[in-house]
């Protein structure tokens, strides 16, 4: 079960049955056991895994993970715990853990607001990435976005004085809610007048250079708890 049926809300992603490939479904199995982070409705020490005191950072939604992937690889002095519902995605980057040898990511397979309700303790998060979450482009379906208020102030709750949430979005109307949203939450305050450059840590994704070469638009938001 990827959330509890009984909470009754607004859910900002929908589960579907995505067809795994061999190499996925093997890396379940063989890498599943080591890295993945059962869900469970208690806090957890995510420092316990890796072995050390690091700063910790929140990938929520993580796709098929190339990016998560490439981001720890380039910052091995950071611990990162990436948090997705579909299973190919989740065997996808667990197929690049395990060939790449990636020791400081772990997953889990779950909703990431029971996750950082249940399992995140308060105040422990050094940064939260949201990179292209699903923008629910019909406007009826806009109550479905991610960045919302009270899912702010959440992250505001786990993260550090100091921490950041780093979102990126290729839809601009939701780039423009994203901005509203984040700058209206009295604990946060913007790294830009508006919009961010893109971080060097953050890579460009095949589908976001094919984008920016049709002259789409790809927006960062950068903010920091007070």
């Amino acid at each position: 079960m990827l959330y509890d049926p009984t909470e009754h809300r607004i859910r900002s992603f929908v589960t579907r049955a995505g067809r795994l490939s061999t190499g996925q479904a093997r890396a379940l199995e063989e890498f599943g056991p080591r890295f993945l982070v059962e869900y469970r409705k208690e806090p957890f020490d995510f420092h316990a895994p890796f072995g050390r005191q690091a700063p910790l950072v929140l990938e929520i939604g993580f796709g098929m993970g190339d990016t998560t992937a490439h981001i720890a690889e380039a910052m091995p002095d950071v611990d990162f715990v990436g948090v997705e519902v579909h299973t190919p995605g989740v065997g996808s980057l667990l197929k690049q853990i395990g060939e790449q040898g990636i020791a400081n990511l772990r997953l889990i397979q779950h909703d990431a607001v029971e996750v950082l309700n249940n399992m995140i303790a308060d105040g422990t998060l050094a940064g939260v990435h949201i990179f292209f979450p699903d923008p629910w482009h019909k406007a009826r379906h806009n109550k479905r976005r991610l960045i919302q208020p009270a899912f702010v102030q959440l992250l505001c709750q786990k993260l550090q004085p100091g921490g950041y949430i780093h979102c990126a979005t290729d839809w601009e109307d939701y780039a423009v809610q994203m901005l509203d949203v984040l700058g209206a939450e009295p604990a946060l305050q913007n790294t830009a007048e508006a919009y961010a450059e893109k971080p060097s840590y953050r890579p460009l994704t095949k589908f976001e250079n094919r984008g920016l070469k049709l002259g789409h638009g790809v927006w960062d938001l950068v903010f920091k708890k007070k």
